[in-house]
């Protein structure tokens, strides 16, 4: 998959970058088809994209955000990634559909958070771990080979059992959009920018993709 690349020079810069192409992509689709249809991943890349987004005309009546991971945690943990995600969202109207996490059965509740995914995602908000993962696609794990799931469970990644959209689902989006911040994914990077699917993230495709980072390149 081929992948524009944009580099900021600090994260603040990146943070309206990427709030700014956010905004584009989103305005765009409600002019197409009425509503806007975002996944976003966890992490610390997103938190300033959010902050910064909620200062932009945003079309938010309009937006619905999902989920591209979740940890196994109660609601209101501070590993959640939704505890973040609505923390930066308070003041807005956006409509957010949160991985069912706190079911007893996980598999099942895979199967029913599957089951609200749109068609199409308009656009799947990615970051990249030092190790190649994004998403919870994470090494080694059983997650990665479910070709006929929309979302999955992993077993323990540091610490944590995850939920996560599959490869065949990350697959619906018109456009990828990754944040990569800090060093410690360089390596990552430049193996996501080569083509290298011996990493997880190197195995996402989407009709278009483009890396926002912080990290130089040569």
């Amino acid at each position: 998959m081929h992948h524009e690349l944009e580099v900021f020079d600090n994260e603040e810069a990146l943070a309206r970058g990427a709030a700014a192409f956010i905004v584009e992509r989103a305005q765009h689709a409600v002019a197409q088809r009425g509503r806007f249809c975002f996944a976003v991943s966890g992490g610390h890349s997103p938190w300033r994209t959010f902050e910064e987004l909620t200062r932009r005309p945003m079309p938010w009546e309009e937006t619905e955000i999902y989920q591209v991971d979740e940890r196994v945690a109660p609601l209101g943990d501070g590993e959640r990634n939704l505890t973040h995600l609505e923390e930066s969202l308070t003041h807005v109207a956006a409509h957010i559909v949160p991985m069912p996490v706190e079911a007893r059965d996980l598999d099942v509740a895979a199967d029913d958070y599957a089951a609200l995914l749109p068609e199409r995602f308009d656009l799947v908000h990615l970051g990249l771990g030092p190790d190649g993962h994004t998403a919870s696609l994470v090494p080694d794990d059983a997650v990665l080979e479910l070709e006929d799931r929309l979302v999955g469970v992993t077993g323990v990644y540091n610490g944590c059992v995850r939920m996560t959209l599959t490869y065949r689902a990350l697959a619906r989006a018109d456009q990828i959009l990754w944040l990569v911040v800090g060093p410690g994914s360089r390596e990552a990077l430049g193996r996501l920018l080569a083509g290298d699917e011996v990493i997880t993230a190197g195995r996402v495709t989407a009709p278009h993709s483009l890396v926002m980072t912080t990290e130089p390149r040569d």
